[in-house]
């Protein structure tokens, strides 16, 4: 026991050292040296003998886990240590051990019995033994398991999850690749077998001969990685949940089944969704819906159904603007009043709109002024402000808020045209218009001429060649952010950028098959790099102006 990698037990047996006589009260206890060497300890919860001193390390993870808990640099997570009773068992939960600094001093103690003396005097006269002790070094760490033992379960060997487990154990290629998730049977009730354990009636709620006795559970609930780390049971207080009720159901075989029913989980309530290729549109909402029809407000609803029968499609933005504040909020927070009214694509130019039920816009060429055009703006900050940041602006606005008073109508009346486009008043920060709500002469001109169509709706443009509907990007995007910069785009600079766009001056021709929800990205968007340049230039521009602000209100 010399290396500095050995392990030993701690003993601490009681030990007395023969000597000639006692020291006296003068004098102080004599000073030993003690060897530099150190030793590290592991208060082992078990029988150990030098023959099986291989399998307990072998259990607490190899000699490998151990040098690593002991070195001197070790991390937290290094100086765990588990403590693993079935290591041949991937589902047995070992006890965790905590790596504790210690002062103790390693003694190696040894005790010499000295023979029966034999003398005329006293017969049978016996000496006492002689110990000897020497501190071979100290143990700066020492491992003890004073955890809880976890539960134990042992599942079923003949369960698939047990064998895939096994087979990924033992890095078993061919049985992982033939695993199949075998169909659910519900049969969480099997019969008992003969040899099974008897339970004592008394610990059941019905005699012996009763059929709860001849059945035991079959829930397959395999254990989780960990049970518990807390070394103090905590007070559970299980109660069912009061919102679950039992509710028969009906499988497939026409067999009556009982479960448990979560009667306050959400339900979802939006509108019916279909796709561009569906050959027939909805014309009544889902039945979950619609069962909520009379307990809506009749007076908003009315009022949307007149809104759909002006309008047979709308976005949320331009519905919401034909309503005040307080309606739009009651219709926004209701979750059910827009999907009794309508339904939605989910691609196509009509996506992200609200359709009347069995308004089918592919089948009239009058829908094509109710296309939606949308492009990203990639100076329109995504992340939200932190919170820091918006008390900050709260407290600066507070002193404001005398002055801005009177102008809080006029700002209610451009919010409620945010969803028009003039090509002279900036509304949003974000590009999505109707053709019907852009009002821009230029742009007006070129959606209403009849030389622009096509005989049969198309999946990307709708109604318009694909030369016309690119030609009208164009120009609103050139606009729109001609806007955003400061300024108002005129006719001749769009003029001459049509004639220098490669995009709008060709029409686009592509035998690619198109993915649903990847074509409604708009064209020509720029590349990754240019957009995280611009964005975070829009950023610094931004943070420099909020400065500005502070500083000025400061002075």
């Amino acid at each position: 026991m010399s290396t500095r990698d050995e392990y030993a037990t701690l003993v601490s047996p009681t030990i007395m050292e023969a000597g000639p006589s006692q020291p006296s009260a003068n004098k102080g206890a004599p000073e030993h040296p003690l060897p530099a060497t150190p030793f590290y300890s592991i208060e082992y919860p078990g029988y150990v003998q030098p023959a099986s001193v291989p399998a307990a390390i072998r259990n607490m993870g190899g000699q490998s886990s151990l040098d690593n808990a002991f070195k001197r640099t070790a991390s937290k997570h290094d100086g765990l240590v588990e403590l693993n009773l079935r290591p041949e068992n991937p589902f047995s939960h070992p006890i965790p051990g905590d790596l504790a600094s210690t002062s103790n001093i390693l003694l190696k103690v040894v005790k010499r019995k000295r023979r029966k003396l034999i003398s005329d005097d006293s017969a049978g006269d016996e000496m006492m033994g002689e110990y000897t002790v020497e501190a071979l070094g100290v143990i700066p760490k020492t491992v003890r398991f004073r955890s809880m033992a976890d539960y134990q379960y042992q599942p079923d060997s003949e369960d698939p999850i047990t064998q895939l487990r096994q087979a990924m154990d033992n890095m078993d290629v061919e049985a992982i690749r033939n695993f199949r998730i075998p169909p659910e049977k519900e049969d969480y009730q099997v019969a008992m077998d003969a040899d099974s354990m008897q339970i004592d009636p008394q610990l059941t709620e019905g005699p012996e001969e009763g059929p709860d006795i001849k059945t035991r559970s079959n829930l397959r609930l395999f254990p989780p990685p960990l049970f518990s780390r807390q070394a103090v049971p905590l007070n559970y207080n299980f109660k069912a949940n009061p919102m679950s009720t039992v509710t028969t159901v009906i499988d497939a075989n026409g067999e009556e089944k009982k479960r448990l029913i979560n009667k306050s989980r959400w339900k979802g309530y939006g509108p019916a969704s279909i796709v561009f290729t569906d050959q027939n549109v909805p014309d009544k909402p889902p039945a979950l819906v619609e069962e909520t029809r009379e307990r809506v407000d009749k007076r908003l609803l009315k009022l949307l159904k007149e809104r759909f029968d002006e309008r047979p499609v709308w976005t949320r933005a331009a519905l919401f603007n034909q309503f005040t504040p307080a309606e739009a909020r009651d219709i926004h927070n209701s979750k059910v009043l827009l999907p009794l009214v309508g339904y939605s694509f989910g691609d196509g130019p009509w996506r992200d709109t609200l359709i009347r039920f069995s308004y089918d816009p592919r089948q009239d060429p009058n829908a094509r002024f109710y296309q939606r055009l949308y492009f990203r703006n990639i100076n329109h900050p995504i992340a939200r402000p932190s919170v820091v940041s918006r008390r900050q602006e709260s407290r600066i606005n507070t002193g404001r808020r005398a002055l801005v008073d009177n102008q809080e109508q006029a700002v209610e009346g451009e919010s409620r045209q945010s969803h028009v486009f003039d090509g002279v008043t900036m509304s949003k920060e974000t590009a999505a218009f109707q053709l019907c709500d852009i009002i821009d002469p230029m742009l007006k001109d070129m959606i209403e001429d009849d030389e622009a169509l096509r005989d049969v709706c198309n999946e990307r443009d709708g109604w318009y060649t694909t030369h016309a509907f690119e030609q009208i990007k164009t120009v609103l995007r050139h606009k729109f952010f001609c806007l955003l910069e400061g300024h108002i785009a005129t006719d001749e600079e769009c003029t001459a950028l049509l004639s220098t766009d490669p995009a709008a001056l060709k029409p686009a021709t592509t035998n690619r098959k198109l993915r649903y929800g990847k074509h409604n990205m708009a064209k020509g968007a720029l590349p990754p790099e240019d957009v995280a340049a611009a964005r975070l230039r829009a950023t610094l521009e931004r943070n420099a102006k909020t400065l500005q602000e502070q500083r000025s209100e400061a002075t």
